[in-house]
This record gives C-alpha cells, sequence and structure tokens, in this order.
C-alpha cells in the first residue's frame, strides 16, 4: 500500500509540474526598424513626403511584415515587393498598432489603401485590383497626406 501511495505522489507531482510549465506564456523577441531604402510619395510632380523604408519580399519577410514591433515613426515605413502582379490580401495578426495599407501596381502609382487597419484584427483586406507593391505606414498618415489613388511613388535601396 505504501508502495502505491508513493507512486501516486509522484505521478501528481510530476502531472502539476508538467502543468505548471504548460502554462508559462511564449515571449517573442521584439523587432526594431532597419532602414533598407528611401521612399518618396508625389501629388501630381510635387514631392509630398520622404520616408525611411524597410523592404520585404521574401516569403518570410512579406509574411511576416510589422508583426511582434511596438512602434513605428512617422517618417518610417514597410514597402513589400511581390514577384507577380496581383490581388493581394493584408492581415493585422500579431501587429500590435493600427497602419495605413497603400496598395501600389506596377506603375508605381497608388491603386487602393485602407486606412485605419485594426492592431491584431485577422481580417483580410484586399487590395481591390491587382498590384505589384504595398506600402504600410502608421494610421492616420494617409490621410494627413490627403493620399489619392493615382498618387505616385518612387523608391531607392541603400
Amino acid at each position: 500500500m505504501k508502495k502505491i501511495l508513493a507512486i501516486a505522489f509522484i505521478l501528481t507531482i510530476f502531472v502539476l509540474a508538467c502543468k505548471e510549465k504548460a502554462t508559462q506564456e511564449i515571449k517573442t523577441e521584439k523587432v526594431s526598424f532597419t532602414k533598407e531604402g528611401e521612399l518618396q510619395i508625389f501629388k501630381a510632380d510635387s514631392l509630398l513626403i520622404n520616408l525611411d523604408i524597410e523592404i520585404a519580399e521574401t516569403d518570410y519577410e512579406t509574411q511576416t511584415g510589422l508583426m511582434y514591433r511596438e512602434s513605428m515613426e512617422d517618417k518610417q515605413g514597410m514597402l513589400f515587393i511581390f514577384p507577380d502582379v496581383a490581388m493581394h490580401s493584408f492581415y493585422m495578426k500579431n501587429t500590435e498598432f493600427a497602419l495605413d495599407i497603400i496598395f501600389i501596381n506596377e506603375k508605381l502609382e497608388i491603386a487602393s489603401f485602407k486606412e485605419n487597419a485594426q492592431p491584431l484584427d485577422e481580417a483580410g483586406l484586399s487590395s481591390q485590383v491587382p498590384i505589384k507593391y504595398v506600402l504600410e505606414v502608421n494610421a492616420g498618415l494617409a490621410e494627413k497626406w490627403l493620399l489619392e489613388v493615382g498618387d505616385s511613388i518612387s523608391f531607392t535601396r541603400n
């Protein structure tokens, strides 16, 4: 009987120890901005704004985007470059701050945009038209800059 109680006691401790480990929080390391180029937005022929950009073009970079970051400065953005011209959809999973998502066609013209995409929202945000590029900036900047479909961009890499 003592042997059975000892085994039961050891199993109870083991189960409790495993349960405690299973409920531990997994922390993701924060990612900081890395300037990889510059991007200009134009309204007609006049320069509207100059941004420092981080570029996402590998599968991993485009799938991760601005996830696991706490913020971004107003003069920064992330430019996604796709290998194809197609309809693309974005979501805000694991993105901790609101964004304006600017969809850009192969002629480097703004084709559509989604303003104030909400943090951590997994709803799909479609480009509505075929595009080649996407620029993500802090929420509210598209309105502040009075962006319109047809405005254009140019960019350079470091």
